[in-house]
């Protein structure tokens, strides 16, 4: 067996994909997610741990490693993946409980994930493992009307930094992959115009989530004394560079 890993946000998506994708690589995969249905649609079979999971409650997230240190002894890799966002809404009108609902999923959520990886991978025989934050092209490059967003993508590359700091003396390393335009239910809406930075509408090429999957098995699969700090995966025509 390649190892064992933990992927959150399993239920669809990139996430779903990702999964699937280091399950024929030879992973024996942990999906977490909120909706049990569908996380029994992304895969099953004796390599497959399914626990429905919500990551903004420490509970349920403790529940998770647990239930995966139980079964198969040890953590390998985490890929931090689950996250939400909100319509978009001018900052001016953005209300607290809007705010609370994506910082609560993308940056609690995460570090409550990290914190117990980092632990499981710390204290395990052998030592270490490898956590992959799912960042997005909106740690660097924000999009209008989508303040919460912005700041906690911005602000997991925080989090990366600071795992990849405190995790040498573990052999744990830390990566983030920023995906721009994966084709997944969530980005439907491109083709038909979303807000650009100069606050026009305009249709956004999309590229194939498959190649995100990919790009997580490398990082994945490399060995500990090597890391791929940051990576960005995008759809080649999408208008990133020169935004804003």
């Amino acid at each position: 067996m390649t190892g064992v890993a933990v992927v959150t946000g399993a239920g669809s998506g990139v996430g779903r994909a990702v999964a699937r994708n280091l399950l024929e690589a030879g992973y024996r995969v942990a999906l977490a997610g909120r909706k049990a249905d569908a996380l029994a649609e992304t895969a099953s079979g004796d390599d497959v741990l399914a626990v429905p999971t919500d990551i903004r409650v420490e509970e349920s997230v403790v529940a998770l490693f647990d239930a995966v240190r139980d079964r198969w002894g040890r953590v390998d890799v985490l890929f931090n993946n689950a996250g939400t966002n909100v319509r978009a809404t001018p900052v001016e009108d953005f209300s607290v409980g809007q705010w609370s609902k994506v910082v609560d999923t993308n940056l609690t959520g995460t570090f409550l994930c990290a914190r117990e990886a980092f632990r499981i991978m710390r204290d395990q025989d052998p030592q270490g493992g490898r956590i992959i934050n799912n960042g997005s092209v909106s740690a660097y490059a924000p999009r209008p009307n989508a303040i919460a967003y912005n700041a906690t993508k911005h602000a997991i590359t925080g989090i990366t930094k600071s795992l990849s700091l405190e995790g040498r003396r573990y052999r744990i390393a830390c990566g983030q992959i920023d995906i721009g335009n994966a084709a997944t239910p969530l980005t439907e809406r491109m083709g038909q115009g979303v807000l650009q930075a100069d606050f026009t509408v305009a249709p956004e090429p999309t590229m194939d989530v498959a190649g995100v999957a990919d790009a997580v098995r490398y990082m994945a699969g490399l060995p500990l004394e090597a890391n791929v700090q940051f990576m960005t995966v995008m759809a080649t025509a999408m208008p990133l560079v020169g935004r804003g």
